[in-house]
């Protein structure tokens, strides 16, 4: 039984170093895409406009999308494959993407008609300047049909994960990048508000992601097809996760929003700066929270399904373990390098010195919760493993107040960097509700070997940090200084924090070393 756990936690590995490096893939064009859009539209009204008109469809994909329909369909997919036929569970694959198909027509048509009125709600500000509402709500129209094809790409995601492929999801946001990058480059001369551009390369990107998964799903035998059913039991289980998962989602997204409403009324500018520093923290969230939080869901939910709550434990901890090996020296890391980290990728063009260090402070901020909102991914899909999606609408609610009575309290003090920090703490919050809810209903799952661990990646991530603080006394940072010297500055503490890290993490014996020091050997011999 150990021996079947430890080839299973190998899957999660390899699936989360699949989906990490294609994630990373992803954030790296990620980025790519924000120093252009920067560098073209910087940190003023206009992007203010299009950011809150496409986080609108963008929430919403997040809250049917992979926020509640991957999360709910997997685990029930899952328990088709394992107990029933492939043909029982391709027929549910069917009618899941024909009723999601009905369903995100009629609130794309919903989303156009209603522009007005959701800008005004999201952005109660912008009434006060005519030509900034304007722009939005066109903005919002153009763009709202992009929950459509991102989520039926979330149904392409949780098919191909059950079946262990992760890639091809993965990737999928790059063609977004790409697509938003060219249509920036290439249509900026040709509407007569440039924003607009932007706007068109989102609803290319969407369509050409949805187009990549096709091939894949072919390969496993599954070729949609029509067909209405709304009594199948299958559809009523996930029905049953969904609606508390939708609604958990939507808490979620509301705990964004707020973060937008109120910035709306701090100076021009602080949505941007709020946007770009969320940018940064996603890198790390991305590559491995998300990453790992993907990779286990399947292998949690074989786990439940054959009753091996032993191994869903172990699984837990390793899992843990493995997020919190990169996410504490990220967290650290952050916070030591904000302000260099933030200049050298956009500090230029209409993007200056004064954005740069405005944003740099709301990414400390953020990164205090870094830890937290990581460790929460691998929770939730414990609970939805166990097909158990109230606790996390429970814990989601008591976030949402968190955040909102933290944050009309600390943007009063700390203006825009306030609204990140009661981010940060709303999630330190939500982890410590769902683990002692997970505890009580699966018992302890950490054991001794997470907290041995923790251990020594705090005191290896202190070394790091001393480290940092070395070079910056023989190198002093200055916002002001060339690229070039900037990006040196950078370059030179990263390596010497990373290596500072991984040699005392070495000399501690850390598992996580060992174990990507033996994956290397492995690859090395092979060839």
């Amino acid at each position: 039984m150990k021996q079947a756990n430890t080839s299973e936690n190998s899957k999660v590995a390899k699936a989360a170093g699949v989906v990490g490096i294609s994630t990373m893939l992803s954030r790296i064009f990620g980025l790519i895409r924000d120093i252009v859009v920067a560098a073209f539209f910087g940190a003023g009204w206009i992007y203010d406009a299009f950011l809150v008109a496409f986080r609108i469809p963008n929430l919403l994909r997040r809250i049917i999308g992979e926020g509640s329909l991957t999360v709910s369909f997997v685990p029930v997919f899952t328990e088709y494959l394992q107990k029933k036929s492939k043909d029982e569970a391709l027929e549910l694959a069917n009618i899941a993407f024909t009723l999601l198909s009905i369903i995100l027509v009629i609130i794309s048509l919903l989303g156009v008609l209603f522009s007005p009125l959701i800008v005004a709600l999201n952005a109660p500000w912008f009434i006060k300047t005519p030509d900034q509402f304007a722009l939005a709500v066109f903005l919002n129209r153009l763009m709202f049909p992009y929950i459509f094809f991102m989520s039926l790409v979330a149904l392409c995601m949780g098919i191909l994960n059950s079946f262990r492929h992760f890639a091809a999801p993965a990737l999928s946001p790059v063609i977004l990048n790409i697509s938003m990058i060219l249509a920036t480059l290439i249509l900026y001369d040709y509407f007569s508000q440039p924003i607009i551009a932007l706007a068109v390369g989102v609803m290319i990107g969407g369509v050409l992601q949805l187009a990549m998964q096709w091939p894949f799903l072919a390969k496993f035998g599954v070729k949609f097809k029509f067909r209405v059913n709304l009594h199948h039991p299958g559809i009523k289980q996930i029905a049953i996760l969904i609606l508390p998962a939708m609604l958990a989602a939507a808490v979620n997204t509301i705990n964004v929003l707020v973060g937008t409403i109120l910035a709306s009324f701090l100076p021009k500018g602080s949505i941007s700066y709020l946007y770009y520093a969320d940018r940064i923290m996603e890198l790390p969230l991305g590559i491995f929270a998300i990453a790992i939080g993907t990779a286990v869901l399947p292998s949690f939910s074989k786990h439940v399904t054959n009753g091996d709550f032993a191994e869903l434990k172990s699984s837990i901890s390793f899992s843990l373990r493995l997020m919190l090996f990169v996410t504490i020296p990220a967290m650290i890391a952050m916070m030591a390098l904000h302000l260099p980290i933030i200049s050298v990728l956009f500090q230029r063009g209409a993007f200056d010195v004064k954005a740069a260090i405005l944003t740099s402070q709301a990414l400390f901020f953020y990164a205090l919760g870094l830890w937290a909102f990581s460790v929460i991914r691998v929770i939730v899909s414990t609970f939805f493993s166990l097909q158990d999606s109230k606790w996390p609408l429970k814990a989601a609610v008591i976030t949402l107040v968190v955040n909102f009575l933290a944050s009309l309290v600390l943007m009063q003090f700390l203006k825009h960097n306030g609204l990140a920090l009661a981010n940060s703490l709303a999630a330190v919050i939500n982890v410590i509700i769902l683990s002692v809810v997970l505890k009580k209903k699966i018992g302890t799952f950490l054991d001794r070997s997470f907290y041995s661990s923790v251990i020594k990646i705090i005191i290896s991530s202190l070394v790091m940090l001393a480290a940092l603080m070395a070079v910056d006394f023989f190198l002093p940072w200055n916002t002001n200084a060339h690229f070039k010297a900037r990006l040196i500055y950078l370059s030179i503490s990263i390596a010497v924090g990373g290596a500072a890290f991984f040699v005392c993490s070495y000399l501690l014996k850390s598992p996580e070393v060992y174990g990507i020091i033996s994956l290397l050997k492995k690859r090395f011999t092979r060839r």
